[in-house]
């Protein structure tokens, strides 16, 4: 399947998001695979974040990440720069920008 998300990065926190992102830990990467994750980009435009990541099962991604420890390190880390942490939910709803147009 394949989820749009939209996070928003602080304006004084663009630079350490994005370095924080250069050092995404590799138990971080390997468990995001693990959890059926076959692709994930972001993009940013000013301090909005684009998400796609193409998964297996999205409810069960988060699922599977919720009690990493690893996880939630990078969790707590993202909460300092981002002003929108999490526009979705765990079951889902309301998880994926909603498609306007698909070629």
């Amino acid at each position: 399947m394949r989820v749009a998300l939209h996070t928003r990065v602080r304006a004084d926190r663009v630079a350490a998001y994005e370095a924080a992102h250069r050092e995404v830990p590799e138990e971080l990467t390997a468990a995001i695979r693990a959890a059926g994750v076959t692709s994930w980009t972001i993009w940013r435009s000013g301090t909005d974040l684009f998400h796609l990541l193409e998964c297996a099962d999205y409810a069960g991604l988060l699922a599977a990440l919720e009690r990493l420890p690893v996880n939630i390190t990078w969790q707590a880390r993202m909460a300092e720069l981002l002003d929108v942490v999490h526009d979705y939910t765990a079951d889902g709803a309301g998880a994926a920008l909603p498609v306007v147009w698909e070629l």
